[in-house]
């Protein structure tokens, strides 16, 4: 249980920072926010697909990897969505508190994301 846990962990943070941080060209941040346009919708299914990944090295039945998947993109599109409009206004150099604070909140609830999959993945094994 604890080489799955751990594993899932690590590989789940590390897509999270692959497609967060390093995935994000201008186009998918610009459509982020606005239902009419793509870059939301790519940069979900991105976490998504990344998370299929880890989920199938660490051998998780199919059906539950394609629950999860469905599950993430909705949640993280839905998280984005509302970071976008929650800081709309946000200036980072005159609020840099509540700058800082919806970015974190955001990120807290992404994390959480991974924790709940992890649970149900340990559930599903027996494991939990």
């Amino acid at each position: 249980m604890t080489a799955i846990f751990f594993g899932l962990l690590i590989g789940l943070e590390i897509k999270h920072f692959i497609a967060d941080y390093l995935m994000q060209p201008g186009w998918i941040l610009g459509g982020k926010g606005d239902v009419t346009k793509l870059g939301g919708y790519v940069h979900a299914a991105i976490h998504g697909i990344f998370s299929v990944v880890v989920l199938l090295i660490f051998g998780t039945p199919l059906w539950l990897v394609g629950t999860l998947f469905v599950i993430e993109c909705v949640i993280h599109y839905v998280l984005d969505f509302a970071k976008i409009h929650y800081s709309r206004g946000v200036d980072i150099e005159k609020d840099a508190g509540r700058y800082w604070a919806l970015h974190g909140l955001d990120q807290l609830f992404h994390h959480l994301t991974y924790a709940a999959m992890i649970y149900a993945v340990l559930r599903v094994e027996g494991l939990a």
